[in-house]
């Protein structure tokens, strides 16, 4: 819900003085559920005529300001840290994790209230919606985030019935009346259809199935496509981490712009920036999970495995004199560009929680600190090419490992 001190038209002086007053204020207007204030039925003393007339108009039209003000209010409940799903997915890791439900019911005791998933991580809406619904978890007590991510088989041909059957799907397993965020990715860009579904999400949105549109993995031409369309962005979400650094290129400074709110993932490149590998040789196949084959592939683009030593190495200093670790660190990084309104954590068990209440409540880096990280970085090449685009290469080493199809069949 918008602040009524904010939540109203660009008035003079003399209309501030009057509104000042939230006693005159409230006797005489009261808040639609869209935030703003409508006239109490049949009074008629409302003070100075022009600047109530002005403002209740401004209510009634649902105007452009109202509206642009409602978009940057979107996510008004975000905080530093997501809790990210991936990792929960079935088939996402060899290794043994710890039951979903109890990594849930951790994080979500430790106050943490906003959570990520996706149609194509298998199993992780269900486990949210079960977790939901075992405790009788209402709209304002949790904030799911999900994404759309249709097979790139079915690009070509998809219908708005299609979209809307899968919001529907996500809506059921979740167990809720309506999605927070759902955020958009696209496999293909050749295949000019992303408005279309974009415009389909926008009407889902107007009939109440969606609270906001999110995008994920397009860049920051694509955003202003978008934008330029009509489409109500609330965030854009990203890769971002001291190994890959492509979003601040173009895509935060057009973010800032239109106040879309960027979500980064990857700050720890999938464990990478962290204490286990300082020191340690490089992973042989097979992997342990697909996040660790992803971020290999992208620190081989920026300097491979000498490389990062040196950044673990400075990382490390910072920790030592932080109190904290390597991972809080490199996420805490990321958290300091102001583009960036969350850092999405990854979890798979309770072994960070400690980590990521901290990163979430006490870690911030100073000028120094940057500055240390940076006279590392820039001894290195950045990664080439616009957010997402080598991974858009589907003869390439970073397309090849994608899963395209993991919505086929899906009940």
């Amino acid at each position: 819900m918008c602040d009524p001190r904010l939540c109203r038209p660009r008035l003079g002086a003399e209309d501030i003085a009057i509104w000042a007053s939230e006693t005159y204020r409230d006797a005489r207007f009261k808040r639609d559920d869209f935030g703003l204030y409508e006239p109490v039925e049949n009074e008629t003393r409302v003070g100075p005529t022009t600047y109530a007339v002005r403002y209740v108009r401004a209510a009634q039209r649902r105007s452009a300001w109202a509206k642009r003000y409602d978009a940057v209010m979107a996510l008004e409940y975000l905080e530093r840290v997501i809790v990210g799903g991936w990792q929960l997915a079935e088939g996402h890791a060899r290794a043994r994790k710890e039951p979903g439900p109890e990594v849930l019911e951790a994080y979500y005791r430790a106050g943490f209230r906003v959570f990520d998933c996706a149609d194509i991580y298998t199993g992780v809406e269900s486990l949210i919606g079960s977790f939901i619904g075992a405790h009788g978890l209402g709209s304002n007590d949790i904030k799911v985030h999900t994404k759309t991510v249709p097979d790139i088989s079915s690009l070509a041909t998809l219908t708005p019935r299609d979209i809307e059957t899968s919001i529907l799907r996500s809506i059921s397993r979740l167990g809720l009346e309506r999605l927070d965020l759902v955020q958009f990715h696209w496999w293909d860009l050749g295949v000019r259809r992303y408005l279309d579904v974009l415009h389909t999400l926008s009407t889902l949105r107007d009939k109440g199935l969606i609270r906001e549109i999110g995008l994920t993995n397009f860049s920051a031409g694509q955003l202003e496509e978008i934008l330029a369309a009509g489409i109500p962005v609330a965030s854009i979400q990203t890769q971002y981490s001291l190994l890959d650094r492509r979003p601040r290129a173009q895509l935060f400074e057009t973010a800032k712009r239109h106040e879309v709110a960027v979500l980064a993932y990857g700050s720890v490149a999938g464990g990478l920036l962290s204490e286990r590998y300082r020191g340690a040789e490089r992973p042989r196949e097979p992997h342990e999970n697909r996040s660790l084959t992803k971020y290999l592939l992208i620190l081989e683009e920026m300097g491979g495995w000498r490389a990062l030593q040196d950044m673990l190495g400075g990382l490390a200093t910072i920790a030592d004199r932080r109190g904290t670790d390597v991972a809080t660190i490199a996420s805490a990084l990321c958290l300091h560009d102001d583009a960036v309104k969350a850092c999405i954590v990854g979890v798979k068990n309770t072994a960070h929680l400690a980590s990521h209440l901290a990163l979430r409540d006490e870690v911030t880096l100073s000028e120094e600190d940057r500055s240390e990280l940076e006279a590392i970085r820039i001894r290195y090449p950045e990664i080439p090419g616009a957010v997402y685009a080598l991974e858009r290469d589907r003869t390439g080493p970073h397309g090849r490992i994608m899963k395209y199809g993991l919505n086929e069949g899906a009940p």
